[in-house]
């Protein structure tokens, strides 16, 4: 099990629903550090204890419902989600916070999660993302990988534009 993990969840029968389904498989086509997995985690929710158990890091990629427009980017950790949980509002957080908790007690919780959210304009049936929720890739995936690769790293592995 490598230490560092990104998560993407969605469905991806629901257009901007599934866009953490959607950067993972682009993510999953590049080079990336051998110490991070790139795991499509779809609809799974509450099953996901095993995969995230023991981990350095987790990074979770979700459609996410907030007061921004079509597009815009949250970022957020476990313990935010945990404080906020009744005003969340993507299905799979519910379902991630309910595994982490779970690893918790179970004393094998990564130890860090944070959740990159993209605010859907579209979650009727479909497989295409939303023009807004697709401009928005190339940030997304940055961001992903200002998350997850090391200092040391960045300079082969990540974008020219990361800090």
């Amino acid at each position: 099990m490598r230490p560092y993990l990104i998560l993407g969840v969605g469905n991806l029968l629901l257009r901007d629903e599934g866009v953490g389904v959607h950067v993972v498989d682009r993510l999953s086509k590049r080079k990336l550090p051998d110490y991070i997995e790139v795991l499509d985690g779809g609809t799974s929710g509450a099953d996901l204890v095993d995969v995230i158990a023991n981990r350095a890091k987790v990074v979770v990629i979700d459609a996410t419902e907030g007061d921004g427009e079509p597009g815009t980017l949250y970022r957020f950790t476990v313990h935010d989600l945990v404080r906020r949980v009744g005003s969340v509002g993507s299905l799979h957080e519910f379902g991630f916070l309910e595994s982490y908790l779970m690893s918790v007690q179970l004393k094998c919780p990564p130890a860090e999660v944070v959740i990159i959210g993209v605010q859907p304009n579209d979650v009727h049936l479909g497989l295409e993302l939303s023009q807004s929720v697709t401009d928005r890739l190339p940030k997304l995936i940055e961001l992903v990988l200002y998350e997850t690769i090391l200092p040391e790293d960045r300079h082969v592995f990540a974008s020219p534009r990361l800090p």
